[in-house]
């Protein structure tokens, strides 16, 4: 762990194959991360801008677009994994993400049934399978989870996605003898770019929306104590110069908790982040920002609502734009 007295983990939110063999095992040599997650956009910006997979699509062209895709992730992963494995064995994390087709968000029986091949495929006791949350997400994870399967939940932005994950997480412990380690994935900065610049217009102090309310799921969650699951903050790089490169980690450090972040997120936090401990937030703080945020005729749940739907349909985008582009 980054930070061991506080039980703070910081992954890496990328994945390309030739910066797992370089910059990702500096990385972790030097302490700084001891996990990776990954998403369709970046696997869609790795697959296409990279040459390090011109070789292996090469002597794929007999596959589907679908089966190249896979193919190629599921490579990365296990690379990942293999360089992250003494992690893992010395039960510090060591857990790599891959997410299964965003087009099954709403199918609970085709999500359980890729994640289960997904996971006998990529063979590894270290890689979670990341499934949105969402109605049928929810009912995948429990079932994944039940079996031993580690489950990254994502996309959540609301408190009753990550309640409904919790529990999810909840059942699947009391039936499993061994209980999957999971994690509930917040995004964070992607709601502070929908709401800043009305906040600016009333006079509201911005860049805090995301963060209350992430803060807001991590003591929900934490208070449930269900075992072996985490809140893990995503969404956490920067867009611009609003804020300094670190501020999303330096915010939410918690303990208990992981942040996921891009590797100059990542490299600026360790240059000159804040290690203090953040969380949690005053309830009566975050409850004067909501009411200025009502006042500024803003609302929040609509805001939420329509970051759910646009950050699931971004990643079914991604997946298509890798499909096309695989053909």
């Amino acid at each position: 762990m980054y930070i061991a007295e506080a039980r703070f983990s910081l992954w890496a939110d990328f994945i390309e194959r030739t910066f797992l063999e370089e910059g990702f095992k500096d990385l972790i040599a030097r302490g700084i991360i001891n996990g990776a997650t990954s998403n369709p956009a970046i696997f869609k910006n790795a697959i296409l801008t990279s040459d390090a997979y011109k070789e292996q699509l090469a002597a794929l062209s007999h596959l589907s677009p679908k089966e190249k895709y896979e193919a190629v992730a599921i490579f990365d992963i296990q690379k990942a994994a293999d360089i992250l494995r003494p992690l893992y064995d010395a039960q510090d994390d060591g857990y790599v993400s891959l997410e299964v087709d965003p087009h099954l968000c709403d199918d609970t029986a085709g999500t359980i049934e890729e994640g289960r091949r997904l996971y006998r495929a990529i063979n590894r006791p270290n890689v979670m399978i990341k499934v949105p949350a969402t109605a049928a997400g929810y009912e995948a994870m429990e079932v994944l989870a039940s079996e031993g399967i580690a489950v990254n939940a994502t996309l959540i932005f609301s408190v009753d996605q990550a309640l409904e994950c919790a529990h999810a997480f909840s059942r699947a412990a009391q039936k499993s003898a061994h209980p999957a380690d999971t994690v509930i994935s917040v995004f964070v900065s992607r709601i502070d770019r929908a709401m800043d610049e009305t906040l600016r217009s009333f006079g509201v102090p911005a860049g805090l929306s995301g963060i209350y309310n992430a803060a807001d799921i991590y003591a929900k969650i934490e208070a449930l104590g269900v075992l072996k699951c985490r809140v893990l903050f995503a969404s956490t790089g920067v867009k611009g110069d609003d804020y300094r490169p670190s501020y999303y980690i330096d915010e939410l450090l918690a303990y208990n908790s992981v942040n996921t972040a891009p590797i100059e997120t990542i490299e600026a936090y360790v240059k000159g982040g804040d290690k203090s401990l953040k969380l949690p937030i005053d309830p009566s703080v975050m409850k004067r920002h909501a009411q200025q945020v009502e006042a500024a005729g803003l609302d929040f749940q609509k805001v939420i609502d329509g970051q759910i739907a646009e950050g699931l349909e971004t990643f079914k985008i991604a997946f298509n734009e890798i499909l096309s582009a695989l053909e």
